[in-house]
């Protein structure tokens, strides 16, 4: 009966769902986008090694209680005490220095490639940071301590200064100076917090800091440190603070003039951030179903006072109470129901749009299940009054009614 009146009825059907429709869309596309880019950011985050301590001169940390005045007053870390840490550190696995310079124009011939990051890294880098070639090698020890004029290129740089030929071996200009290609890195695609090496060049810090100030803040010089196996973190941390304070000679009641930051530090940043987008998200979604839900609400009514006199036959017929009830009831929680399938088959097509753009956007199986359970709890909702209303007509009364 429930399915009849909704067949019969079908514009009044369609305009229904629709408001349901809507709201399911808005509430499941900001859901999905917001996991999609918490995704992806910590996709991202994670690259950084989860086991790998960074020696910066800032930490990790935003708002609240952030003193950039006494931080500001840090030194940066230096590659002499790289060497330092080496010797004194037990629990460290893999230690490396880097330093970078950012949007710089790196020649080859007639073409040019601008806004390519510089970094320049000591011989370890590569057993810390996970990456591959897809041509080429990496750096020898003889190359990285010898100050050898050799560069590992991106992908992107790779494909816009040799289209349609091989990288190897080419000479390149950087910052005017000539500069042998050994390697390319293999494509990684965009990365939402910029570490992806696509659009960089890599340079053994020995060569790379004849031009380049590897001690001044603007170069972001830091220490990477990645714990032996089976050594937590906080082990290692403690450790690299004790070493760090004694090289830089500070006093017991002196405070750390250096930062220890790991990537779970950011992880939980970006927890807490996309927390509150999902909160203010839903909370926007919630008013487009709240309206919807209204809409359901006032053409169940609509219908009951259409279907008075059938009622009353029903009743007259022996038509229990919660029949009446379930008859409404399954009607709206099927009209809802059908709208929250339309809004995420919508969902799903703006997925599919934006996969044409190379945006990672994806509909998981949580969020479907959700907009389903949404669309099932607003049926009930909207529909649970004008169903107890009709199931608690009088017979008599409901025959003789007009509808």
């Amino acid at each position: 009966m429930a399915w009849y009146a909704l067949v019969v009825n079908k514009l009044r059907t369609f305009l229904s769902l629709l408001g349901v429709t809507i709201g399911i869309f808005a509430i499941i596309t900001v859901f999905t986008a917001v996991d999609s880019m918490e995704s992806s950011v910590k996709g991202s985050v994670e690259k950084l090694g989860n086991n790998v301590i960074y020696i910066q001169k800032w930490p990790w940390a935003f708002g609240g209680d952030y003193p950039w005045w006494k931080y500001w007053q840090r030194p940066t870390p230096n590659i002499d005490e790289l060497d330092q840490l080496k010797d004194r550190t037990s629990l460290a696995d893999e230690m490396c220095f880097i330093a970078y310079q950012g949007n710089q124009t790196i020649k080859w011939e007639g073409n040019n490639v601008e806004g390519v990051d510089i970094n320049l890294v000591s011989h370890d880098y590569h057993r810390i940071s996970g990456f591959d070639l897809s041509e080429g090698r990496y750096f020898t020890e003889s190359e990285s301590y010898g100050g050898y004029p050799v560069a590992i290129i991106g992908y992107e740089v790779a494909a816009n200064l040799f289209p349609g030929r091989s990288a190897m071996d080419k000479t390149i200009a950087v910052k005017g100076r000539k500069t042998k290609v050994i390697g390319v890195f293999t494509k990684e695609g965009t990365s939402i917090i910029g570490n992806s090496k696509d659009n960089s060049i890599v340079l053994p810090v020995n060569y790379g800091r004849k031009f380049i100030d590897i001690k001044t803040e603007r170069s972001g010089p830091m220490i990477m440190v990645q714990a032996l196996p089976m050594v937590s973190n906080q082990e290692l941390m403690d450790e690299l603070r004790g070493n760090m304070r004694s090289i830089r000679r500070l006093r017991p009641i002196e405070d750390d003039n250096f930062a220890l930051n790991e990537t779970k530090l950011l992880s939980a940043q970006v927890g807490q951030l996309f927390g509150m987008l999902s909160m203010v998200g839903g909370i926007i979604g919630g008013f487009s179903i709240l309206v919807g839900g209204f809409g359901i609400a006032n053409i169940m009514f609509v219908s009951v006072r259409e279907r008075t006199p059938i009622i009353g036959i029903q009743k007259s017929l022996g038509a229990k109470n919660y029949f009446i009830l379930v008859q409404f009831l399954t009607e709206s929680i099927i009209l809802c129901l059908f709208g929250g399938l339309l809004g995420l088959f919508l969902v799903y097509i703006t997925t599919v749009v934006a996969g044409f753009y190379d945006f990672d956007f994806a509909l998981t199986t949580g969020n479907a299940i959700l907009g389903l359970s949404i669309s099932a709890l607003i049926g009930i909702v909207s529909g649970l009054f004008p169903a107890a209303a009709a199931s608690r007509l009088d017979p008599v009364e409901a025959i003789r009614s007009n509808g």
